[in-house]
Parts: structure tokens; sequence; C-alpha cells
């Protein structure tokens, strides 16, 4: 079992966060204090893993003792092919944030959303301006079920056809493209899962403006953010609940049955 040197044995349950820059981010080791807290036998582990290696890492973990992985941005949509079964909400999205193993079968599920809407509840939200119609909106929208949102996009043809898709009843469809003047100020909250390169349309932000983006990608949110002196929240900036989200998801799950106190052979 780990000891205060926080060894791995073989009971460990191991975690990987596999993204291309993994070993940058605090996610491992703000989850990490949050096993030790617990008595948790268990441990995550940064996993720098280039594009060219992602498909074996991930097909290689059905016979690893990895028992499941948290999966950056940037491989979430990558990663739904190699599966073996998915929640509703990666079959609706398309994207994937959270693999566990079971036995030689990877399953997978979406966890980042749900911590976002979660967090949007908190602090008391109610009003959205999501920018994008990609997976991740989709991945938003999926969970965002209790929340007024609008809808921004710079071709409106595309965001008609992104609101049909996700069945969207009465959608508050809205033009947003450079040139424009766009105040978001009305809004509790500002999300971006947007492909634009800028968001200098936006002449005012919410007072909480979120992207999840990670520390190693562009956020054109965060730039317009400091331009415009408003809050900005990325991943990093939430670990706190995502840990304590991931922490519930593995508890739930049977994964976190013994504590380091237990007596295995």
């Amino acid at each position: 079992m780990m000891n205060n040197g926080n060894e791995i044995s073989h009971h460990t349950k191991l975690y990987g966060f596999i993204g291309e820059f993994a070993g940058q981010s605090s996610i491992s080791a703000t989850l990490n204090k949050l096993f030790k807290a617990s008595n948790k036998d268990a441990m995550m582990i940064p996993m720098n893993i280039r594009e060219d290696d992602f498909y074996f890492t991930v097909a290689n973990m059905k016979k690893s003792h990895v028992n499941g992985a948290l999966i950056a941005n940037e491989y979430a949509k990558n990663v739904v092919e190699l599966l073996d079964d998915v929640s509703e909400a990666v079959r609706f999205s398309g994207i994937c944030d959270i693999v566990l193993r079971d036995e030689q079968k990877l399953v997978g599920d979406l966890l980042g959303m749900r911590v976002l809407c979660d967090l949007l509840k908190d602090k008391g939200c109610k009003k959205v301006a999501l920018l994008g119609i990609g997976s991740r909106a989709k991945a938003f929208c999926y969970e965002a079920k209790e929340f007024e949102v609008s809808y921004f996009y710079d071709e409106l043809e595309r965001l008609m056809a992104f609101v049909e898709e996700i069945d969207a009843k009465d959608a508050d469809i809205n033009r947003l493209a450079d040139g424009m003047e766009v105040d978001l100020s009305s809004y509790d909250a500002v999300i971006d899962f947007s492909d634009f390169g800028t968001l200098n349309s936006i002449s005012k932000l919410s007072s909480l403006n979120l992207d999840m983006k990670q520390r190693k990608e562009f956020s054109p949110l965060k730039v317009r953010a400091n331009d415009l002196e408003a809050s900005y929240l990325g991943f990093e900036n939430i670990l706190d609940e995502l840990s304590r989200a991931l922490f519930g998801f593995f508890k739930q799950s049977g994964h976190l049955d013994h504590d380091k106190s237990d007596m295995r052979f």
C-alpha cells in the first residue's frame, strides 16, 4: 500500500491524466491530496502523451494496471472510437473526458460538463451565453437543462442547424462575428466552446466567464477578459471542484472501497 512517501504498491488504484501537456496541470496533485486526506490507496499520474502515441496508450489500458484516466480536451473526441461502452452523454456529444477500465473493457463518460453546470448552479447562474456549435457545446447543452441558454455563433445557418440537432425549443440564437459589437453583460455567465480565434466583437463580458481551457491551450476568452478587465476561469481554476467530482465518480464506481489501513493479501 502507499506509505507516507506516496509509494505505489500492487494494490494501489492507479489513474492517469492523459494529455499532451498533462504534467503542466495541477489536477493530479490536487486529486492525490484528496486521496491522501481520505486515506485512500489511490493515485493519479500525469501522462504526457503525444498524438502519435495516444491510440497505443489508451488501447493498452485494457491490459495494464491503470484503472482509468482523465482525458484532456485535445483527445476528448479521438478517445471515443477506442471505447467498448459509453454513457448517454458521450453518445450525444461525441466526446469523452473520463475512462474506466472494467476488466478488459474501456467505458467512457463525461464528467467535466457536470462539474461546470454544478459550478454555475452554486454561483446562482440562470442566464447563460453559449459560444460555439461543436462537440463541447453539445456536451454542455446535454447537462444544462436547468439554464436559460442563449446561443451565439458567426454563421446563423449552422447555428440554427445546431439548435435543431440538440432539440432546443424556441432557442434564442444570436450572431457573433467580426465587425459587430456584442454586449454580454446581461448574462450570468459566458461559456466559450467556440472555434473563434478572437472575441474582439464582444464589447462587454459577464461577471463569470469560462472555457475550461488548459494552461497550454490558447484562450481567446482569456485574452478578451484581460482586455476588458473581466473575470476568467479556465481548467486550472476549477481543480478543487473537478477533483471532488473525480473522487466521487471513482468511489461510486466501486474503485475506492479500500482504505490504506485495510489488510489485503
